[in-house]
């Protein structure tokens, strides 16, 4: 099955994960202008008012930038919406993405058939996020088009299974888009994502230690100077296993050694506020790629280097 025409005409196979109070417009336009697929958590937009005007500003500022620059691979934007029953906003937000014809639209932790039913109304792509085989099976049974493997490694919620098990394992039985996720930090990480099988990769940790990223200056230092060993593995800080840097986790005064585990009811996405955004805001998700990142610029200059290191590992397996 070849990808579908919305994940052709990008300068590099890779979509910018949406990171949770980190992503928003700016990075998102950012990471469309230099050629990936931007997207963002609707839940980021807040209030929930917020993320049509969000959309709107993304949809006319790209349309500007191609209308000026016709030679450009402009990237179409995604959503990002957590599936999960204690997001009273889901409805809502759906209502936008529909009324503005998402692109594509990231569903995350359930599958949603509501969701799936409502983005292919108008003609869009559902990918769904993934730890393992059932979550994957459920997912494509109930209409999502794309696949998104979040491996070992990953930044944030994360899976433990290695790429190099869960991508063949999938493409066994799915021949729609598949991406990889999971401690890609390079252009070789890229081109090793589809050597594997995958179709692209998905990028999140990178883009971080980005100017455009909505992550404090201590944050962004904090990933330009970590290495994989500083990632611990804890499902305290939401109720799900996910991939944060220890210092981090010790500037908040506990023993990244000794964290105790934490039950998934704990996990709260509701609209008011009432969700523990200080655990995001000061535990700072990361994955283990770190380590490739040694510096913080603009999405341009992160883009034209993963081009060129692409590039260089491509040609030297032929050579």
């Amino acid at each position: 099955m070849a990808l579908p025409d919305v994940l052709k005409n990008l300068e590099l196979p890779v979509i910018g994960a949406p990171l949770f109070i980190v992503s928003g417009p700016e990075l998102v336009i950012a990471q469309c202008k230099a050629g990936i697929v931007g997207s963002f958590p609707a839940l980021n937009a807040r209030p929930a008012e917020e993320l049509e005007k969000w959309i709107v500003r993304i949809k006319l500022e790209l349309e500007a930038y191609q209308k000026d620059n016709p030679d450009k691979k402009v990237a179409p934007f995604a959503v990002n919406q957590i599936c999960h029953k204690s997001n009273n906003r889901l409805e809502h937000d759906m209502e936008i993405c529909v009324k503005h014809k998402v692109p594509i639209v990231i569903t995350s932790l359930q599958a949603s058939p509501m969701v799936y039913e409502a983005v292919h109304s108008y003609g869009g792509t559902v990918l769904h996020d993934v730890i393992n085989i059932r979550h994957t099976k459920k997912a494509l049974s109930i209409g999502a088009d794309g696949i998104i493997a979040v491996c070992a490694g990953a930044g944030g919620h994360a899976g433990q299974l290695s790429p190099f098990a869960l991508v063949p394992e999938i493409r066994q039985f799915h021949e729609g888009p598949l991406l990889c996720s999971g401690s890609i930090s390079t252009g070789g990480g890229v081109l090793a994502a589809q050597a594997m099988g995958a179709d692209l990769a998905y990028l999140g940790t990178r883009f971080i230690a980005t100017k455009e990223a909505n992550a404090s200056e201590a944050y962004k230092q904090a990933i330009v100077a970590s290495a994989g060993e500083d990632i611990v593995y804890s499902s305290l800080f939401t109720g799900v296993h996910g991939n944060y840097l220890k210092s981090s986790i010790e500037a908040a005064g506990m023993d990244p050694d000794n964290l105790p585990e934490a039950d998934k009811s704990a996990m709260n996405f509701g609209s008011g506020g009432n969700t523990d955004a200080k655990a995001w805001k000061d535990i700072w998700g990361s994955g283990q790629g770190v380590g490739s990142i040694h510096s913080a610029p603009a999405v341009q200059e992160v883009v034209d280097q993963l081009k060129r290191e692409y590039e260089v590992a491509k040609s030297q397996l032929v050579s």
